[in-house]
């Protein structure tokens, strides 16, 4: 597929999807949208790749909903615009589900629906000039189809704030808050992500992937007998497994693991 919002490109076991609509403040629309959701469906089903970046060009990360979409959705019924935003909802949601690991590289501001896209990746890193704001309530909007990701990142509370008030905060009050895992001084962005993603190019790809789906499974169930079996039944499968057993192996053996050297 060709994209004209985003560009792809891969290195070694690695695919990195940038935003590239710098003059909007690669704020997103509903081409964007279908780019997203078509990536991320593509690379996460290609079994060469190990971990993806998502990245943004210019001085922003993602600005929200860009404003002549906006202006199209003024004039929706209500089905097209449930229709629209169920796009929207389905692009988080595949970004989330990526079987690969997602680390998002915000590089600059990120707002509105651009923080929904940071919270459905994995591990977020932050350059410290970064500023972060969920506006929707200003423009008599509420941050509704990225509420599931924003609030699993940054927790009821902070979000009951940041929902209401709208303010603009820091990338070290997104670190205090949990939104971010880390921030970086921009000359030391990328360093950081590579060293990120060479840990999880580093690590067992069927392990990765059953560790993901484990935290997001895992999550807000209680610690009852069927949560036990479950977790029982994990890693019982994954010991079985052919990484499992390569991975034990190699560690005992003193060697590394076949998954490095293929």
């Amino acid at each position: 597929m060709a994209f004209t919002s985003l560009t792809i490109t891969r290195e070694a076991k690695t695919a990195t999807v940038t935003l590239n609509r710098p003059d909007t403040r690669n704020a997103f629309n509903e081409e964007t949208i279908a780019e997203l959701t078509a990536a991320f469906l593509e690379l996460g089903a290609d079994d060469d790749l190990r971990a993806i970046v998502l990245a943004a060009n210019g001085p922003a990360f993602c600005a929200g909903a860009d404003l002549n979409w906006m202006k199209k959705m003024a004039g929706y019924t209500h089905a097209e615009n449930h229709a629209d935003a169920l796009q929207l909802a389905q692009m988080l949601r595949t970004i989330y589900l990526c079987p690969k690991p997602v680390v998002a590289k915000v590089q600059g501001d990120c707002y509105a629906g651009g923080m929904g896209l940071v919270a459905a990746c994995d591990i977020i890193v932050a350059v410290d000039e970064a500023n972060f704001c969920l506006s929707e309530v200003k423009l008599g909007l509420i941050p509704a189809t990225i509420s599931p990701y924003v609030i699993k990142a940054m927790g009821e509370q902070a979000s009951r704030r940041y929902f209401l008030t709208a303010e603009r905060f820091s990338a070290r009050e997104a670190l205090r808050i949990g939104f971010a895992h880390e921030v970086v001084a921009a000359d030391a962005l990328d360093a950081r992500v590579a060293d990120i993603v060479k840990a999880l190019v580093n690590n067992s790809p069927h392990a990765v992937r059953q560790a993901k789906a484990l935290v997001r499974d895992v999550v807000g169930k209680t610690v009852d007998d069927a949560l036990l079996a479950d977790t029982a039944e994990r890693i019982a499968h994954i010991r079985a497994s052919e990484q499992g057993r390569e991975g034990v192996a190699s560690f005992l053996e003193k060697r590394k693991p076949n998954w490095l050297t293929h």
